[in-house]
């Protein structure tokens, strides 16, 4: 029950995160690229290669805290549904252009961010 707790809490967490900073960022006068969600996506990609690198390194980190944050915050934070109705709102209006330069970018941005968030939880 604590570890549904956990996941509950911190998914929570995220999921409100990810609200703020994509109605901040997603603003379709100014572009039809969603940067809300690409933003989202690679800061959770981020954090999450930070975390499980952070694991990596230190056994100690605690189960609880990986079900917070990985699990629960990145899981609530980043969201692989948003990013697929976006691009079937691409597909849909023909805009194949952003459809493929939007997928191939959140992509290769998430795997980068995963990386650099390893590299990152080496340097601490």
């Amino acid at each position: 029950m604590k570890s549904a707790f956990l996941v509950f809490i911190g998914g929570g967490l995220g999921s409100v995160f990810r609200y703020q900073l994509s109605k901040l960022l997603n603003n379709p006068v100014i572009t039809s690229i969603p940067y809300g969600t690409l933003t989202v996506n690679t800061l959770g990609s981020l954090l999450l290669g930070f975390l499980f690198g952070l694991g990596l390194r230190y056994v100690n980190l605690s189960s609880d805290l990986t079900l917070f944050f990985a699990v629960g915050f990145c899981g609530g934070f980043t969201t692989f549904s948003t990013f697929a109705y976006e691009n079937q709102v691409f597909l849909r209006s023909g805009d194949y252009y952003n459809f493929f330069l939007y997928t191939l970018g959140s992509l290769l941005l998430g795997i980068i961010a995963v990386f650099l968030g390893l590299v990152l939880s080496r340097i601490t």
